[in-house]
């Protein structure tokens, strides 16, 4: 089994435009993504999916690997399948979808997405893993940016929403987890995945992951030490700027 990790990254974004190219600390965003994809052990390649030639020559400046992809693509996980095909990945192997926008990425969460599929009792019962993140900060609770999620007792996803949830009747005691963009499924999920339509869910959430589960498609979910805030907003560079700074 391969594992390639693919960290697809589209020039436009309507709220902040060439977002993967913007510099922080000295570097291009997407460079801080792919060096800390890199450093993670267990990894057969890394990628970047992309449609713009200015993203592919500033990776390739820095020495990383770039997959043309078609400008047509609607999102993130047909860029991901394209990559994969061109590739020539075969249905077992293991592809790590890394978000372009996520500069604090920790190389162990790349190692824990995929760890349930190296796991000595794993025999096939799912196809796909992710992350989830304890939430400390208070406002995360509640901003539908961040989205929530909610699990069994063998950490499989029940549900993932821009809502709170679970939701206290009488309190609101309680440790809540948001979602991390990082994920790891076969190709043969991939291709699974893409055959089917977008669902009600997911089209009312907007959230691609509700797809797989209103189909059945079970995710393994596994907690990470290490939080991966997303850049959305030109005021986020200079956020992510401090944390790197202070050592994240």
């Amino acid at each position: 089994m391969k594992i390639i990790a693919i960290i697809p990254a589209r020039y436009g974004s309507s709220r902040l435009p060439g977002k993967p190219l913007k510099t922080i600390i000295d570097k291009p965003m997407i460079q801080h993504v792919y060096e800390r994809v890199a450093a993670a052990s267990g990894l057969d390649g890394v990628f970047v999916a992309t449609d713009d030639t200015r993203i592919k020559d500033v990776v390739e400046a820095f020495g990383g690997k770039v997959i043309m992809t078609d400008p047509e693509a609607e999102s993130g996980t047909d860029r991901i399948a394209a990559a994969a095909h061109s590739l020539g990945l075969s249905d077992d192997d293991l592809i790590v979808n890394i978000q372009g926008d996520q500069p604090l990425v920790h190389s162990g969460s790349i190692e824990a997405v995929i760890s349930p599929f190296k796991a000595s009792d794993y025999n096939g019962q799912f196809e796909m893993s992710t992350l989830s993140f304890k939430i400390v900060k208070p406002d995360e609770i509640t901003n539908p940016k961040d989205v929530k999620l909610v699990t069994d007792q063998q950490g499989m996803a029940l549900y993932f929403s821009r809502a709170t949830i679970p939701h206290g009747r009488d309190n609101s005691d309680h440790d809540y987890f948001k979602h991390l963009g990082v994920y790891a499924y076969t190709k043969r999920f991939v291709d699974a995945f893409n055959a089917l339509p977008m669902s009600p869910l997911e089209n009312l959430e907007k959230l691609e992951q509700l797809r797989a589960l209103e189909n059945g498609m079970p995710i393994k979910v596994i907690e990470s030490q290490w939080d991966s805030p997303e850049v959305d907003l030109p005021s986020d560079i200079n956020a992510m700027e401090a944390l790197l700074k202070a050592g994240h």
